[in-house]
């Protein structure tokens, strides 16, 4: 199983890390890093995270953080479709 990351997926992380960086950043790396580190487990486990709220998705959610990742998985392949702050309104589709 791969994992790829959709553009949209890429530009959030870049963004949560932006932002947090204006407080924080040294922990603006680490927050990224753990979302990235998390999502790796989705390879062996692509099941492991709840029906999303948009339909054909998966959620994980980020442990330590207020972060979900939205994400489909396909025969050979989980794609993050975006990552997300749990408080987020959230699109109707990716």
């Amino acid at each position: 199983m791969n994992l790829r990351w959709s553009h949209t997926a890429i530009s959030d992380l870049k963004a949560i890390r932006a932002w947090i960086a204006q407080d924080r950043p040294l922990a603006a790396q680490s927050v990224a890093a753990h979302i990235k580190a998390s999502t790796t487990r989705l390879i062996s486990f692509p099941l492991s995270g709840r029906e999303g709220r948009v339909p054909g998705t998966r959620e994980l959610f980020i442990p330590g953080t207020d972060y979900v990742a939205a994400y489909t998985v396909h025969s050979d392949e989980v794609r993050i479709a975006a990552v997300l702050h749990g408080h987020q309104r959230w699109p109707e589709s990716f």
